[in-house]
């Protein structure tokens, strides 16, 4: 992973993805700039691929910017993966979930999904 032109150490690269992992509790607390964003953005990416419906996931945060930015990443994301080759869109999953990138087919297929079900879920997904 790289951010705005440098290079993310593998050490934070294991500590995100961590704080990402929706099987796990985390508290992330951090100085502005660092990231916090970027984490919670994929912990709500992988609660999603964990099977999670749009409608039950409710995301609260302290200003409405942040709550923007943080809908138009997830939805960014989720809108590219629909267009990616299989090979790419493996790669991606496994940056999100670490691993070999060997994703099978009905898990491609179920990550190519996800725009339409956040999106067209009555309800959605709700960022506020």
């Amino acid at each position: 992973m790289s951010g705005g032109g440098f290079v993310i150490p593998a050490e934070t690269q294991a500590r995100q993805r961590l704080a990402s992992d929706p099987a796990t509790s985390a508290w992330v607390s951090a100085n502005a700039g660092s990231g916090k964003t970027f984490v919670l953005t994929r912990r709500v990416v992988r609660i999603l691929l964990s099977g999670t419906p749009a409608s039950r996931i409710l995301c609260l945060t302290f200003t409405k910017a942040a709550a923007a930015t943080m809908s138009n990443r997830i939805f960014a994301e989720l809108a590219k993966w629909v267009r990616l080759d299989d090979a790419t869109l493996a790669a991606a999953l496994a940056d999100y979930e670490g691993g070999d990138g060997r994703i099978s087919a009905s898990r491609l297929a179920a990550a190519r999904r996800l725009f339409a079900e956040a999106i067209e879920t009555p309800g959605g997904l709700k960022i506020q």
